[in-house]
């Protein structure tokens, strides 16, 4: 019966689906106003805790994605940035611009958001986000399964779910939870858009995988197994 509630209520929740379509959004930079932020005109397509890339333009035919960015607030029309690290396609092969960002650099919102992870407690749940949630491709939870098995990982954090969005080109991670679902930046881990749903009836842990052996190593003391789903990814996202 859990099973039907989550169901009816996630279903029912997620016909606003169609309303998370956060498109990309180009700006350029309209001030620098030190060296770590920077402010665009704003957007309704612009959420707080949305992330994007800074592209740097070197002549008529060759520009460079300098810079990451995220969105820390919006006030009065614009929107102020700030500027990180961009590693979500690293290419050792190719070397780093080395400039930094400038007044009319342009700023692409809600980079890669078309891709996302997905956490979820069982297969029937991945079933039902998968069929709500058309527009986004899911990364199959098994190629994030695998790099945990791997690394003897079986309580993923943060870091390990950046890495596997960088390694697979994604912007956006979705985590199903009781009585909950939300879409959050695979970066800073800011929730974008919440859903109610119902209760789960049975959870698979860490999350829903065909891959079975995500174990623990002796030598890694942080790699012990998560005991309370909820708890776990809902610190994920609150801390």
């Amino acid at each position: 019966m859990k099973k039907i509630i989550f169901l009816v209520g996630l279903m029912f929740s997620l016909a606003f689906g169609a309303e998370f379509n956060l498109k990309e959004y180009k700006t350029p930079i309209i001030s620098i106003d030190d060296d770590a932020t920077a402010t665009i005109v704003d957007s309704p397509d612009i959420v707080v805790g949305s992330s994007g890339v800074v592209v740097h333009k070197f002549d008529f035919s060759d520009s460079s994605i300098i810079a990451r960015v995220s969105v820390i607030s919006k006030f009065g029309g614009f929107a102020k940035l700030r500027f990180e690290v961009f590693n979500t396609l690293e290419q050792p092969a190719l070397p780093i611009p080395g400039v930094a960002p400038q007044t009319n650099d342009m700023v692409i919102l809600n980079y890669l958001y078309h891709r996302a992870l997905i956490v979820v407690p069982n297969k029937e749940i991945y079933e039902e986000v998968l069929s709500a949630f058309r527009n986004i491709n899911f990364i199959h939870p098994d190629i994030v399964g695998a790099h945990l098995s791997y690394n003897y990982k079986p309580n993923p954090s943060r870091e390990d779910f950046r890495q596997m969005c960088s390694k697979s080109a994604a912007g956006l991670i979705f985590i199903a939870m009781h009585q909950k679902g939300v879409f959050a930046d695979c970066q800073s881990f800011k929730v974008l858009k919440e859903f109610k749903t119902g209760d789960v009836e049975h959870y698979q842990l860490p999350f829903f995988t065909r891959v079975r052996d995500i174990d623990t190593i002796f030598y890694k003391f942080s790699s012990e197994h998560i005991s309370d789903y909820d708890a776990h990814y809902l610190n994920l996202l609150e801390n």
